[in-house]
């Protein structure tokens, strides 16, 4: 069984594994089962023709912090699976301008995953960030379906 990575150290972790982490500057501000906030601060190169971050931004920003939450819940399982995404769409909510945090919880429950992964099966979850602007309006959401892929055996 492997150990589970530090939560304080998810957010270091990220930016080793996921170079468009660093890229976009995103900071993991809270990580932990329950919620994970990742802080995208406002950059002129991240910008779209109205002047918030470009879609692909803010998608990035969301999707890393369900990415983020998903790890910090199932870390102790990748010995025994792979952590991929399935699915992620996109709400656009409203115009998102300036600095911007995402939100992620679990949209599951982690016993449930757990046993269905120790049965052999590759579950599937969702993981939702909520997007919201430095006065906390709610800009956009990102709904990702992450498995468990059961690693083959040698």
């Amino acid at each position: 069984m492997s150990s589970k990575i530090p939560l304080d150290q998810i957010g270091a972790t990220m930016h080793q594994l996921v170079p468009l982490v660093s890229t976009l500057n995103l900071e993991y501000r809270e990580v932990s089962p329950e919620r994970t906030v990742v802080h995208l601060p406002d950059a002129e190169q991240n910008r779209n023709h109205v002047g918030g971050p470009h879609a692909a931004v803010m998608f990035a920003a969301a999707e890393s912090a369900t990415g983020a939450a998903a790890l910090a819940t199932f870390s102790d399982l990748l010995g025994k699976a792979t952590l991929l995404p399935v699915t992620a769409t996109i709400e656009f909510l409203s115009i998102a301008l300036g600095p911007l945090t995402a939100t992620a919880k679990l949209n599951g429950n982690e016993g449930e995953i757990r046993a269905e992964l120790a049965a052999g099966k590759r579950p599937e979850f969702e993981v939702v960030s909520e997007v919201t602007n430095a006065e906390g309006k709610v800009t956009g959401r990102v709904r990702t379906v992450w498995t468990l892929k059961p690693n083959r055996k040698a």
